[in-house]
């Protein structure tokens, strides 16, 4: 069995910050061609540098990745760069609170149209793909669509509405394109995450000193995950070592689910 993905060539959207910036350095490190995806360029180069640009295999593509045309092209420059593509990450992500009792709010379709819409529209553009550059091919892995989720989609909180619901449908769609796909050897998984120590929650845990015990105690394992352990997650369901596993939403929250979903916060 091997969790290896050297060689192989990964888009990674929500790729400037967080647990997609983790997941991109990892796969990097690890021997993958990876194209760095967001829409703040800044923190891209940032991150990865100006000349990933031009050589070495990390490249950086920056676009609202809403915008149909904004996914053409990603795929365009991921194919100019490495030549195809075998992986593809949904990091994108937006977290906002709604209030579920304000007919006003847009908050659910703005969630929708970023978590799930999204992340649909270029999974299946890069499927395509993949079942193009296989033709011919007998035997083994197409490709494969890993899927950020978020425990949210289980877990009940008012204020989170929006954010709940999005992430319910990525779950949704995941076993779905899971199906479709399966004929044409494309695998599709996700992961879905509690707490995770990225820049925006260590802000939080700035100003609000409190909640960082509201999370042990409510985390059987009682800390906080790293991104690096989101993203150990991820490669393992990109490497052939998860060859037979499609359509799961692998839970990486420290046994927070395992508990009483009143009392618990959701992320």
């Amino acid at each position: 069995m091997s969790f290896s993905i050297a060689g192989k060539t990964a888009i990674v959207t929500g790729a400037a910050k967080g647990v997609g910036l983790a997941i991109g350095r990892q796969f990097a490190d690890q021997g993958a061609n990876v194209m760095f995806a967001d829409i703040d360029e800044t923190g891209l180069v940032d991150q990865v540098g100006e000349d990933a640009k031009q050589e070495g295999n990390v490249r950086y593509f920056a676009g609202d990745l809403r915008e149909r045309l904004t996914i053409a092209n990603l795929l365009s420059a991921t194919i100019d760069a490495f030549d195809r593509v075998d992986i593809l990450v949904n990091a994108s992500r937006q977290v906002e609170p709604s209030d579920p009792l304000d007919p006003d709010s847009d908050a659910v379709e703005i969630m929708l149209q970023q978590n799930l819409m999204t992340s649909l529209r270029l999974s299946q553009l890069i499927a395509k793909r993949m079942i193009k550059q296989a033709e011919g091919q007998e035997t083994g892995s197409v490709g494969c669509i890993v899927n950020l989720s978020s425990i949210a989609a289980r877990r009940t909180h008012p204020q989170m509405l929006g954010y709940s619901v999005s992430c319910a449908a990525l779950d949704q769609m995941t076993r779905s394109l899971a199906v479709a796909l399966a004929q044409h050897h494309i695998r599709v998984n996700a992961v879905a995450f509690g707490s995770v120590m990225s820049a925006s929650l260590k802000d939080s845990l700035q100003d609000h000193g409190e909640y960082r015990e509201d999370i042990r105690d409510h985390t059987p394992l009682a800390r906080i995950a790293s991104p690096a352990e989101v993203a150990d997650a991820v490669q393992y369901l990109a490497s052939d070592g998860s060859g037979f596993v499609t359509g799961h939403v692998i839970t990486v929250d420290g046994g927070r689910t395992l508990i009483d979903p009143v009392s618990a916060p959701v992320h």
